[in-house]
């Protein structure tokens, strides 16, 4: 009953609500989740339930599949050094705060050494570490390999490298133009601005929180939620067909999950007005490129004009870098927006204009 219950729990449908809200708190509560109690009690809770996921036979299936090995390992990393920065960030505004300054200005801590000998011989034991780790999985572990490329059959489920599961999952709810290229290249151009959009000179060399409040907000949801999240699903979750699968399911090629997708403009002429669609294209899908337009360009002003978060952003960024602040960020948050949408509604696009490759 309970392997059942967190089947349906895993699903993306109350995952991801569950996944956000767990966000807020440990933003919200960053000092409690960053203290070395909560970090050791987190350690001694999740042993025995570890224990009782690998007690599965569908779990340790998927686990130990030797594509997912090195994935859970590096999971494990994430979630040890996320909490390691908010416990330096907790540590580091609690100073602060007292007017000590943080951690890192400290005396001790700013001691300078040269780059040889203690880089170099700390750099060279890694290498030789991390050659001795990989020889041992390469012997314990057996490689992967499949055999060469063969045009009249594909692996089912057929799945990209690990690292571009999320974009494969985003495929789910976008075009693949716009999940393939457009929006991870606003990642990247996204990521390349963040030094020329953040020029906040608190934070540099030192661990905080509250000197850089929203953009550790932001971009650890970006992080987390709307890519490790993603990935997780693809890895572990995504079974043939690209059916999602709960954590204690056996992967069937035999499941079937009836889905039906409609647009926004089936939604607003048929299923609304009762009539046929426009031939027109423009206006078969005005509805949909009203609500675009008024989320891209109108929100960003309406946020500058109306909240004093806006205003200060505003004032602190000035209008060039403000708008494209605003650009990445609501672009960011259109991912979770049409998630829910495609559950709540099975909304397919917003804009449907196949005729022109533009679909949203």
């Amino acid at each position: 009953m309970l392997k059942e219950l967190i089947n349906k729990i895993a699903d993306p449908l109350y995952s991801f609500p569950i996944t956000t809200f767990l966000f807020y708190l440990m933003m919200r509560y960053y000092r409690i989740f960053g203290s070395k109690k909560f970090g050791k009690w987190a350690l001694i809770l999740s042993v025995p339930v570890i224990i009782w996921f690998l007690a599965d036979p569908n779990f340790i299936l998927i686990i130990l599949f030797p594509d997912n090995v090195p994935i859970a390992i590096l999971l494990v990393m994430v979630a040890f050094f996320t909490w390691f920065s908010l416990h330096k960030a907790a540590e580091n505004d609690v100073r602060i705060e007292q007017g000590l300054g943080p951690i890192e200005a400290t005396p001790e801590n700013r001691e300078k050494v040269w780059s040889w000998p203690n880089l170099v011989y700390t750099e060279l034991f890694a290498i030789i570490a991390c050659t001795a780790f990989l020889v041992v999985w390469a012997i314990i572990f057996k490689a992967p390999l499949e055999e060469p490329a063969n045009p009249t059959w594909a692996p089912n489920p057929a799945k990209a490298p690990w690292y571009f599961l999320g974009l494969q999952e985003m495929l789910v709810y976008f075009d693949p133009w716009m999940a393939g290229v457009v929006l991870p290249g606003l990642v990247v151009a996204g990521l390349i601005a963040i030094p020329y959009i953040d020029t906040n000179p608190k934070g540099n060399g030192y661990y905080c929180f509250q000197d850089r409040k929203w953009a550790i907000i932001s971009f650890l949801y970006g992080w987390l939620v709307l890519w490790v999240y993603l990935i997780i699903v693809g890895v572990f979750f995504r079974g043939p067909n690209w059916t999602f699968y709960g954590p204690f399911e056996y992967w069937s090629l035999y499941k079937i999950v009836p889905e039906y997708n409609i647009n926004l403009s089936e939604y607003l002429w048929i299923k609304g007005l009762g009539v046929a669609m426009p031939k027109n294209l423009i206006l078969r899908e005005s509805l949909g490129i009203i609500l675009t337009i008024l989320y891209v360009g109108v929100i960003p002003v309406w946020a500058q004009k109306a909240t004093k978060m806006g205003r200060q952003f505003y004032k602190d960024l000035g209008s060039i870098r403000y708008y494209i602040f605003m650009f990445l960020f609501v672009t960011m948050m259109s991912l979770p927006i049409k998630m829910v949408l495609r559950w709540l509604f099975s909304l397919k696009y917003i804009v449907a204009l196949p005729e022109w490759e533009l679909n949203l």
